[in-house]
């Protein structure tokens, strides 16, 4: 694949691309949001949250790409970039595979950056990977609570999760983030609740609790829920947690 001219201004609208993007070539990123929590020390301009950016001072900066995902970002907000004449580059991520497919036309198709050493290094510890053995276990996923929120159909955390020997229970609901309520997921037959710490912070004390019967497994979110080069580590961070 041969990088197009290299773009000099880029907004990022995607903690994951923020990520990706400044581990590449850190020189480019304009503005992000102020979700954008890596790198620490990260001193691009903040420009609001992924899903009420300032339009307005986006069009202001005159990026030459704004990076999107259409699950974080809204269409409206996508929509007035365009209109404003901004070059919109939208991701869809919903497996590992697809993440590793989006960050090289994010990078390389869009940014116009040679392929980073760290997306290598991140396909060959997801491909050095062993197969689950056995069934593997059965888990519940909160990613909120008030009201009690869950990983669905076609999720990318799913996918990880999935690779590492844990079914999500919901994994065949019709929709992607459903709203359950506890009562029934204590009793949905999951052997494990798993319990990130984004975009709800569940913690030790925030979180098991609900779950009184069930052994709980506290994750990064960061590992699970990010396309960038926290992938590279994801298995061993994400398997040590599980109990792998």
């Amino acid at each position: 694949m041969t990088p197009r001219t290299p773009v000099r201004r880029v907004v990022s609208l995607v903690p994951s691309l923020t990520e990706a993007v400044a581990a590449t070539a850190p020189g480019l990123l304009a503005a992000v949001t102020d979700w954008c929590s890596h790198p620490p020390g990260l001193t691009a301009e903040r420009i609001g949250g992924t899903k009420n950016p300032d339009t307005a001072r986006i069009a202001a900066l005159a990026p030459d790409l704004v990076l999107a995902n259409e699950e974080e970002n809204r269409a409206p907000d996508l929509a007035a970039l365009r209109a404003a004449g901004l070059e919109v580059l939208v991701t869809e991520v919903r497996g590992l595979q697809q993440a590793f497919r989006e960050l090289e036309r994010v990078l390389v198709d869009g940014c116009g950056l040679a392929r980073p050493r760290w997306l290598d290094e991140a396909e060959a510890a997801w491909a050095r990977l062993p197969p689950p053995a056995g069934p593997g276990r059965r888990a519940v996923v909160p990613v909120w609570r008030r009201p009690w929120m869950v990983l669905g159909r076609d999720t990318f955390a799913g996918d990880l999760l999935a690779r590492l020997g844990v079914h999500v229970i919901h994994a065949e609901h019709a929709e992607r983030y459903p709203r359950v309520p506890l009562h029934e997921l204590n009793a949905s037959g999951a052997d494990l609740v798993v319990l990130p710490d984004e975009p709800y912070r569940f913690t030790a004390e925030d979180g098991p609790e609900a779950f009184p019967d069930l052994p709980a497994a506290l994750v990064s979110g960061r590992h699970l829920t990010w396309y960038g080069p926290s992938l590279a580590q994801a298995p061993a961070v994400l398997g040590a947690a599980l109990g792998r």
